[in-house]
């Protein structure tokens, strides 16, 4: 690997998914509070729980946009 080359990044085992708040979701999709949470409460998108604090995985966001995409597609 060359000094100049910048790491290499990539989702593996030991990589820490990015997780975001209900705020970040909020803004991304360009929704509300309530719309957020009533598609956490109905499972259309993935979260966890850290103590009080709700969590969506980035991953959890992208999946949920591309399942979108593909039915408004179909």
């Amino acid at each position: 690997m060359n000094a100049q080359e910048p790491a290499p990044t990539r989702q593996g085992p030991s990589t820490p998914e990015e997780l975001l708040t209900v705020p970040q979701v909020m803004a991304r999709l360009q929704l509300g509070r309530s719309a957020v949470y009533d598609l956490l409460r109905s499972g259309q998108l993935a979260s966890i729980t850290l103590g009080r604090a709700r969590r969506i995985p980035a991953r959890a966001l992208t999946d949920f946009i591309r399942v979108r995409l593909e039915q408004e597609a179909a």
